[in-house]
């Protein structure tokens, strides 16, 4: 089936340089004006890619995105009041 996949947000100071990230995993998006990358990869290698993405001399920062583990289900505690408005 499909891998574990993990998000990783790094910051670095030469956008050029930063292109060539995709290397260590999948590149989502680079934004050049704010200076970070965003960032997919299997989360078996994970934890080698990061360590080896440090080395880089461009990179400043990388931080671990949380977005699997926000509740992406919602419930709705409301009642439905469409019948009420309802000609």
């Amino acid at each position: 089936m499909f891998a574990e996949r993990t998000g990783y947000i790094v910051w670095f100071s030469d956008a050029k340089a930063a292109r060539g990230l995709d290397k260590y995993g999948t590149l989502h998006y680079l934004s050049r004006k704010m200076q970070y990358a965003v960032m997919y990869m299997n989360a078996d290698v994970a934890e080698e890619a990061v360590r080896n993405l440090q080395r880089l001399p461009f990179v400043k920062k990388i931080e671990r995105s949380y977005r699997n583990e926000i509740k992406t289900e919602y419930e709705k505690n409301t009642p439905d009041k469409t019948r009420f408005y309802s000609l």
